[in-house]
């Protein structure tokens, strides 16, 4: 496994900049965002399509430093119910995979999306119960008549440029477990896929463990971010909160760096999972704490997960 990092939390430095900084503190990997929500900062996708002497130096500006391009990421809504909007979000989809097939890159992290609740719609719908009838009823048009037909469409396109989507399971779209991320994964083919942030379940009361273990068939990244449950706060108002990020003190949950929201011990047992599911690639930083600088947080991850990711490969069972 190798150590890397999102490096859009380095978005005000210049490319060569943020990768100084990150080589400097043992980092081996990076992701690279490619534009909607992670934004381009440091990728011109357009101009790499069109410039395979720009493709060579972003490439080599990377492999120079001793690092690995490790995915690029394009997390967006290609499902919208304003068109404009997800063709924008698509696009941007699409140039992402043509990029990654062209330098060798084979991950696309992204979301699954969420479509509104009929064709008639202006904003998502991100439907959680089955009861007034109506969300059961939203919920079947949703699969049936966009995120299935998309998605299998994409697996398709993803097939042709030898690249897997890795869909990041957030609440607020339509894949946000490991159940409706099975489900996807099977009905549109198997260049869908996950991307795992612990972070996620945690805040929504799933274990990240039991987790990997169900998304084994179809893991194909791993994001490093933590949370911390406020157990006085859930104790009254559960999980569900849509108070600002910027309300620590008063909000149920919030993000971490790694090590601020569970012990190593529990990310012991993320990693150890990890490899016996045979998931042995990068363990990518995202750092959205605020309670702690960019610098700070970063630094503090890495130093954390030095300690805790395994390094090498296992060898013979001398012992057995």
């Amino acid at each position: 496994m190798k150590i890397g990092v999102f490096t859009v939390l380095f978005g005000q430095q210049s490319f060569e900049e943020a990768l100084d900084y990150i080589a400097s503190k043992g980092v081996q990997a990076v992701e690279i965002g490619t534009g909607n929500y992670p934004g381009d900062a440091h990728c011109n996708v357009a101009e790499l399509l069109a410039d395979s002497s720009a493709r060579e130096a972003f490439c080599n500006a990377i492999e120079s430093r001793g690092l690995i391009l490790d995915s690029f990421s394009c997390h967006g809504n290609p499902l919208h119910p304003d068109t404009d909007f997800a063709a924008r979000d698509r696009k941007v989809f699409e140039d992402t995979v043509r990029l990654a097939s062209l330098v060798g890159v084979e991950r696309v992290n992204c979301f699954s999306g969420c479509p509104g609740d009929s064709d008639a719609s202006a904003r998502p719908n991100w439907v959680t119960c089955p009861w007034p009838p109506d969300f059961t009823e939203i919920l079947d048009w949703q699969w049936n008549e966009k995120v299935i037909p998309y998605w299998k469409s994409a697996n398709a396109f993803l097939t042709e440029h030898n690249v897997k989507a890795c869909l990041e399971m957030h609440p607020g779209f339509v894949v946000y477990n490991p159940e409706t991320m099975l489900r996807l994964h099977k009905a549109a083919g198997s260049n869908v896929g996950a991307n795992f942030d612990p972070s996620h379940f945690w805040w929504q009361g799933i274990d990240p463990v039991a987790a990997i273990r169900a998304l084994a068939p179809c893991l194909y990244h791993f994001h490093a971010k933590d949370c911390r449950i406020d157990s006085a706060n859930t104790a009254v108002n559960g999980v569900l909160d849509t108070k600002p990020y910027s309300d620590e003190l008063h909000r149920s949950w919030i993000f971490r760096t790694v090590g601020y929201g569970h012990d190593a011990s529990a990310w012991r047992d993320l990693i150890s999972n990890l490899r016996m599911v045979g998931y042995d690639w990068v363990i990518s930083i995202e750092h959205e704490d605020s309670l702690m600088s960019v610098n700070e947080g970063f630094e503090r991850a890495v130093e954390f997960l030095k300690s805790i990711v395994f390094q090498e490969t296992p060898g013979e069972m001398w012992w057995a």
